[in-house]
Formats: structure tokens, C-alpha cells, sequence
């Protein structure tokens, strides 16, 4: 069993952490991010982790996990507290049956820990994506979901703190990715 799973056992009385995570790319480096957070709807995050590693894999098409996955796992080695759910920036499917980086990061991690994705535009094969509007935007976020009913993911997605499209952690986790 991971470490992960390990801290992510079935004791109820945990006091468990959300997460939401990145990674940005850069020619000399791949960074990283984690906001922790304790409520769905928390204005603040609880902690953050940034790690900095080696340039990723190169981009393939349909394989973007094997570019992001690693660095995730990376900076979540980093988190000590036992995770209810972690948010990715992207798909956890890519179509019916295909998995995309959300669902390599379940199956990683031993299944658990639920794995929720947040994309902001449609995949060629997005498959069961469940689109849903926050603030004033007319443009939908596309949730998918591994670990939880997908429905659940999306309106744990939409409470989130934050009046615009993206909710505020998520926001968040992508400016420390990118931060210099």
C-alpha cells in the first residue's frame, strides 16, 4: 500500500484535507503546486507545497498524464495530512472508458483518494464531462470524477469560494505553479 493510501484510511474521525493541484512547464524546470484546503467552500487555503523537478516528458497527444503525473505525485509526497479528494486541472476522462490524467492519478494513488477534474474547454472525446457555469461566465467548466459520483464533484465544484468562472483555489494553485 502507498504512503497515500496509507494516510487516507478509513478512520472517519480524520480531520481530512482537500486538494487542488498543478504543474506548469518550463524549459529548465517542471514546478509543481498544492493548495490544501479544509471546506469546500474556504476562502483560504490551509497550507501549499511547490516542488521543483526536472523538465517533463514531452507532450503526446492523449498522453498528457505521462507528462503531469509524476510531478504530481511529486508534490503530493509532500502532504502529510490524509486527502478527502483531489482536484486536477483537467479531465479524469477523456471519453467513455478512456482515462485521462485524473483517472492515472486515482489508480496511482491505489484508489484512495477520489480524483475530480475541472477542464475549461471540451476535449475531442470528452465523454461524461458534466458542464457547470459559475459567476456571470456563459462558459462552462467541464467536471469529470473518479471515487465519487460526478454530480457530487460538480456541486462540490461549483460551492467553491469565488465569484468568477475558475473557483479561487484553483486560481490559486495556478499562480503558484507559475510563480518564478
Amino acid at each position: 500500500m502507498s504512503r497515500q493510501a496509507r494516510r487516507t484510511g478509513c478512520n472517519p474521525e480524520e480531520d481530512r484535507m482537500l486538494a487542488c493541484v498543478d504543474v506548469d512547464y518550463r524549459p529548465d524546470v517542471t514546478v509543481a503546486a498544492c493548495v490544501l484546503f479544509r471546506g469546500w467552500t474556504d476562502a483560504k487555503e490551509a497550507a501549499h507545497l511547490v516542488e521543483r523537478g526536472p523538465v517533463a516528458a514531452p507532450y503526446e497527444p492523449g498522453q498528457f498524464y505521462r507528462r503531469e503525473l509524476p510531478h504530481l505525485l511529486r508534490v503530493l509526497a509532500g502532504v502529510q495530512e490524509p486527502l478527502e479528494a483531489i482536484i486536477v486541472d483537467g479531465y479524469v476522462w477523456l471519453g467513455a472508458d478512456k482515462p485521462g490524467l485524473g483517472a492515472h492519478l486515482y489508480e496511482a494513488l491505489c484508489r484512495a483518494v477520489p480524483v475530480i477534474g475541472v477542464a475549461k474547454t471540451p476535449y475531442v472525446t470528452t465523454g461524461p464531462a458534466l458542464p457547470i457555469v459559475r459567476g456571470q461566465s456563459l462558459r462552462p467548466l467541464l467536471i469529470t470524477a473518479i471515487g465519487m459520483e460526478t454530480a457530487t464533484a460538480a456541486e462540490h465544484i461549483r460551492r467553491m469560494h469565488g465569484a468568477s468562472r475558475m473557483p479561487y483555489l484553483l486560481t490559486q494553485v495556478d499562480r503558484l505553479s507559475r510563480a518564478p
